[in-house]
């Protein structure tokens, strides 16, 4: 839908420009959406989760380099609440001059349409600007709990003994829980789904063996793997990752599985494509950038990047991906 709207308005947009250069020539008009004036005042970033994790500390610094390139400040403002759609919603009704931007992972953007009967605003018709970097989610088991010493070990035990594993997500209709669900389907096997309030209570749970496992982010749970408290199975990326070669992908026991975090930036429907190339090529380039890139590795994070069309593809796969889980599953919040 995203590539079916885009073709529409990149053929206005060629009629649309030349007009309006015309109409500045003629009649002084200055056209508000011209990327070479733009910005020239401050541009906000609604991130619709807390402060402190992946979703805030990746746009926090391409803002602050972005507001270094531009010379005009680029804040971060956090607006939680609603599995990130109360932020989505104030930044889908702001004006669509590219001075309000959204910057989120997967929830509000192509999951939460899925799961909600009557939100506020149509994810489908933000403006795709550009994927940051992608984070894997990873399958990690109490080692307390869980014996098997591999994947494929796991997976034979739970074919023999349904529902016998607990499995902690971060809540109902998050990424984890979708993950959990994927991973059964795709398996062919049945846990025992444990809902928390969000990931650091999960964790918890996990480290003091009230449940058996968990897909979470690698980030955030790396270091407690490292600390030998936790065990690695395998990640949810569709390769090994160059920082773990040892580790293998779910994919090589369960063909074709993938399940990654990522944390896009759209803008408001109808944000003019000239104001949209601009920031994609801004934040592409922020990316390449050395400070950027130690970060992502600090937080196990792969450099996405690429053109609008590639960011806008990437979502309607994502879309399908997700309400595929989420309808076999038959996953409602109401």
């Amino acid at each position: 839908m995203y590539e079916t709207f885009r073709r529409v308005r990149t053929l206005a947009g060629q009629i649309a420009i030349p007009l309006a250069l015309c109409l500045a020539a003629t009649n002084g008009f200055e056209s508000p959406a011209r990327a070479e004036v733009y910005p020239d005042r401050t541009v906000r970033i609604i991130v619709p989760f807390p402060p402190g994790g992946t979703a805030d500390v990746l746009p926090r610094a391409v803002a602050d380099w972005l507001s270094r390139k531009w010379g005009q400040a680029v804040v971060i403002e956090n607006r939680t609440g609603a599995a990130g759609n109360i932020g989505a919603e104030q930044a889908y009704r702001s004006a669509p001059d590219g001075y309000t931007l959204l910057s989120s992972p997967p929830p509000p953007l192509v999951i939460n349409q899925n799961l909600y009967r009557n939100l506020a605003f149509d994810p489908l018709k933000f403006e795709p600007i550009v994927v940051m970097a992608v984070v894997p989610n990873a399958l990690i088991v109490n080692p307390n709990n869980v014996k098997s010493s591999n994947l494929g070990e796991l997976v034979e035990y739970l074919k023999n003994n349904p529902d016998k594993i607990t499995a902690a997500t971060q809540g109902n209709g998050t990424t984890s829980h979708l993950t959990s669900e994927l991973f059964q389907l795709t398996a062919k096997v049945k846990l025992r789904h444990v809902p928390y309030r969000g990931s650091a209570p999960a964790l918890q749970g996990l480290l003091a063996g009230d449940v058996d496992l968990m897909f979470d982010n690698l980030g955030v749970s790396l270091p407690l793997v490292a600390s030998g408290k936790l065990k690695l199975l395998a990640v949810a990326s569709a390769h090994r990752l160059p920082a773990l070669p040892d580790v293998p992908t779910i994919a090589e026991t369960l063909p074709g599985f993938e399940a990654v975090a990522w944390f896009g930036i759209v803008a408001p429907p109808k944000t003019p494509r000239n104001i949209v190339d601009k920031i994609n090529a801004d934040v592409n380039e922020a990316l390449q950038q050395p400070a950027l890139q130690d970060l992502l590795k600090k937080l196990s994070a792969e450099i996405f990047g690429g053109s609008v069309e590639k960011t806008s593809k990437y979502m309607l796969d994502e879309v399908d991906r997700w309400h595929a889980v989420i309808k076999a599953a038959n996953i409602e919040i109401q």
